[in-house]
């Protein structure tokens, strides 16, 4: 283990993958301070999920475009209440698998597949940019969409492109979750008491920004930012953090997940 770390207290606003993170922390030596700012629950209504899905199965489109892991583990899901999850799994191996971040490859490499294409940066932008260098029209293209970005960007350049989309969007977040424990550790960072925050997913921020402007904390809130320092998974996490008034000092160079970022962190920290 790592002493670079010992007895850094260090915000980790995360759910779904906190645990994980906070491990990889604490094993060099971090006070990992647990602050779960997102939930990701099923949509509420799975009937346009499983409509999709039949789509899918029945007609391969062209292309798929996975945005998140998280998302193709909800459709799978789906697909397995429904009944429908081998021939969801023979259709995703017969379509082109766009993928946006290394998530979803890993959630397909699970899978025994791989992404077809795998765009750099791993961004909406990077998407649509190396799409732009393809002939789309005719082309039905699959979007997998996740809460709080309807992405009118990419689906306005595939229409643009003379492509055929069908977005779906198979789960949502459930953004109230432990906003005492929230307001705990917003707190802690404006009294700097809190070394380091460490941002995986712009709802975390979003999650934040909203809490703070609900219970009347903007200015504890433009504190802790500035009090605290703020690592970051990727550009577009780090876009959102300066969004809301904060400066990113710590995001990995290229391979925007969590083992680099905690690599990042240690080089930083070194």
């Amino acid at each position: 283990m790592s002493d670079v770390l010992a007895g850094l207290r260090v915000v980790v606003p995360e759910t779904r993958e906190l645990e994980v993170l906070a491990r990889m922390l604490e094993r060099q030596g971090a006070i990992a301070l647990r602050c779960p700012l997102v939930a990701i629950v099923d949509a509420a209504d799975p009937a346009p999920i499983e409509a999709w899905l039949r789509r899918f199965v029945a007609a391969p489109p062209d292309d798929l475009i996975l945005l998140t892991g998280e998302g193709l583990t909800r459709l799978l899901g789906v697909a397995a209440r429904a009944g429908i999850e081998p021939g969801f799994r023979a259709a995703l191996a017969r379509v082109r698998r766009i993928c946006r971040g290394p998530k979803p490859a890993a959630r397909l490499r699970g899978l025994g597949l791989a992404a077809d294409l795998a765009p750099e940066p791993p961004t909406t932008a990077g998407v649509i940019a190396a799409l732009a260098a393809m002939d789309l029209a005719g082309r039905r293209v699959a979007v997998q969409l996740y809460p709080d970005n309807p992405n009118a960007a990419l689906l306005d350049f595939l229409a643009g492109a003379g492509a055929v989309a069908d977005p779906i969007l198979p789960y949502a977040y459930a953004s109230s979750a432990e906003d005492a424990r929230v307001l705990e550790a917003l707190e802690a960072m404006a009294a700097g008491q809190v070394d380091m925050v460490v941002f995986t997913s712009t709802p975390q921020v979003k999650r934040l920004v909203a809490l703070a402007e609900a219970s009347g904390r903007q200015a504890m809130l433009a504190e802790a930012l500035a009090r605290t320092r703020i690592a970051a998974v990727g550009p577009v996490v780090a876009a959102a953090v300066t969004a809301a008034g904060g400066r990113v000092t710590v995001m990995p160079e290229d391979s925007f997940h969590m083992k680099p970022m905690v690599t990042a962190i240690l080089a930083a920290l070194a």
